[in-house]
């Protein structure tokens, strides 16, 4: 899943609390992009900080509860992206860290 934000404050505050709630094993805070886009009728020219989300199908939801609850945007790009194949042992990982805790 990808996501951007504002500033790199507001990615690794949204990492943290994400990865600590376990709807994502890891999450890749990316250098700083340029995003040229239409909002409201207007061209907009804005930095933002893009992360990736790693996580499984199951968590979809929670996850995308999670990310507009906190996320700074009025309207936040959440984007799933399949995973079509990967490393077996590194799909188990992130599944593992994933799975809510047992109270």
């Amino acid at each position: 899943m990808l996501t951007n934000l504002p500033d790199a404050a507001s990615a690794r505050a949204l990492a943290g609390a994400l990865v600590e709630a376990r709807l994502a094993a890891c999450v890749n805070i990316l250098g700083p992009c340029q995003s040229v886009y239409r909002w409201q009728g207007k061209i907009e020219d804005a930095s933002e900080v893009p992360v990736l989300i790693k996580t499984t199908a199951e968590r979809y939801a929670a996850l995308e509860t999670a990310i507009r609850a906190q996320h700074p945007y009025e309207l936040p790009e959440i984007v799933a992206v399949p995973i079509k194949h990967g490393l077996p042992d590194y799909l188990a990982w992130v599944t593992t860290e994933t799975t809510p805790l047992a109270p």
